[in-house]
């Protein structure tokens, strides 16, 4: 969603593998499965398999199309001096060196982070003692687009095993090795292919396209705002890989930033609005570090009582569905639900559902103009009010100017009206509800009103709006009521 927001959502998920569906086994019996879309009617998949080379080539790609944005290639940040205004940089390139100032550095350079270590900033959290090959093998197998994750399987035995499809046929497989392990010795493919070739129990041809040997981490700095400078991504935390939550926590860091940053640099908002980045995320890496440190745990017992737990668990699964709950071969990814941030609304009126101040959006199937459209596609980038109607009628003269009033402020706030009905009204989009799904997932119903922040979180809701508690609740989402 955040792609398609970028304008090259589509791109990815034609050449990725999509998929819903993942199954844990113990050795050779599948003893819990799920489903990451539970719900039919959304317009993406739960999850997307991408090469992160792929990735990359559609950023740029994306980046080379937009005005006003420059990449320099074959540069490397040598100095970094902070100052009260600006932030000067010292950078190295095969032509040499040269200086460069700027407003605000957004420092997205990595887990190594140079510049968080030229910067002296700690980061802080624990290395999990043990080690894991990644193996990229290219064939062509008729396993299912799922996750498929084992424990204990009689291929190699004692430890775990992840297998899933990305593009191209290439297969991406994770094995637990243990702490002992030589990852010199074990990234050879002689020592490679004899495990994979175990694993697939035939003739079947493959190849080797890569292979790598791996240990992580989950940690993160104390604060990712210093000043002018702010971290994103892996520069300001890690996580182990269980989960899909590295790439994908980068993202929404920069997609809950940039629009702050855009407010504050045009003159629009305080400064004190980046500190909500700092809080919101920080917020959200230590839910992604819970998460992915209780899966580690679960998937790498480090006594013998926990592993006693852990192979206890998985024997009940089996035929006890309340233990299905307790195996845990990694939580994927979701976007965090900001229910501390300074910038919600608290609600004044009862409601029922998961669309609470602070939550990322939920898809549901509309149509706008007379074609089929999604909900999320019609909103984002921009402040919107979306008001929940019976019928759409011409607005009466009180309303218009309401919603004129929050089109021409400093900061504009869309007005659009969803209904049951597809009848359009005069400068005002009508998204119809055509299945009643967005009423169902909002709990909404005639005078509902929903204010949506550019990255898509809900920053308020009303059963009854009013434009003063629309201006107030902007102001508190633009940290402009402080």
């Amino acid at each position: 969603e955040v792609l398609d927001r970028m304008g090259c959502g589509e791109q990815f998920v034609q050449k990725g593998v999509s998929w819903d569906v993942g199954r844990t086994f113990l050795r050779e019996s599948e003893v819990f499965n799920f489903n990451l879309r539970p719900e039919a009617d959304h317009h993406r998949p739960g999850m997307i398999n991408l090469q992160q080379y792929y990735l990359e080539e559609y950023l740029i790609q994306r980046a080379r199309q937009l005005p006003r944005l420059q990449m320099r290639f074959k540069s490397e940040v040598i100095a970094v001096t902070p100052g009260e205004q600006q932030v000067t940089l010292r950078v190295e390139t095969p032509e040499g060196a040269y200086t460069l100032t700027t407003d605000w550095l957004v420092v997205a350079d990595g887990a190594r982070s140079p510049i968080r270590t030229m910067m002296g900033l700690d980061i802080e959290g624990k290395i999990f003692m043990d080690r894991f090959l990644i193996a990229d093998v290219v064939m062509k197998a008729d396993f299912p687009a799922e996750r498929w994750f084992w424990f204990d399987p009689p291929f190699h035995p004692n430890q775990s095993v992840l297998l899933h499809k990305q593009s191209d046929n290439v297969w991406r497989i994770d094995f637990q090795l243990g702490w002992d392990a030589d990852p010199e010795e074990e990234k050879k493919p002689e020592k490679i292919i004899p495990r994979v070739k175990a694993m697939l129990g035939d003739e079947r041809e493959f190849e080797l396209e890569w292979a790598s040997i791996y240990t992580f981490q989950c940690r993160r700095m104390m604060h990712f705002r210093h000043g002018r400078l702010l971290f994103v991504g892996d520069a300001a935390h890690q996580v182990s890989p269980f989960g899909a939550r590295g790439a994908n926590s980068g993202f929404q860091d920069t997609d809950d930033l940039l629009w702050k940053l855009a407010l504050v640099v045009k003159g629009l908002a305080p400064e004190r609005l980046l500190d909500t980045y700092d809080a919101d995320r920080t917020y959200a890496a230590d839910e992604n570090i819970r998460n992915s440190t209780r899966s580690t745990d679960f998937i790498t017992p480090k006594s013998k009582v926990s592993r006693l737990f852990r192979n206890a668990a998985l024997e009940l699964a089996r035929t006890q569905p309340f233990a299905r709950k307790l195996v845990n071969s990694g939580r994927l990814s979701v976007p965090a639900f900001l229910v501390r941030s300074a910038l919600n609304t608290p609600d004044r009126d009862a409601f029922e559902g998961d669309m609470v101040p602070g939550a990322p959006m939920d898809d549901a199937p509309v149509r706008v103009a007379g074609r089929d459209a999604w909900l999320l596609d019609q909103v984002g980038n921009r402040f919107v009010l979306m008001v929940f109607v019976d019928e759409p009628v011409q607005p009466g003269a009180e309303w218009a100017e309401q919603a004129a009033a929050l089109a021409a402020a400093p900061i504009p706030v869309e007005t659009v009206l969803v209904s049951s009905h597809d009848r359009a009204v005069s400068g005002v989009p009508v998204l119809q509800d055509r299945d009643g799904l967005v009423s169902q997932r909002y709990d909404a119903r005639p005078g509902t009103a929903y204010l949506i922040r550019p990255d898509q979180h809900v920053a308020a809701r009303w059963r009854r709006v009013e434009l003063s508690a629309v201006r107030d609740a902007l102001a508190r989402a633009t940290a402009a009521n402080a």
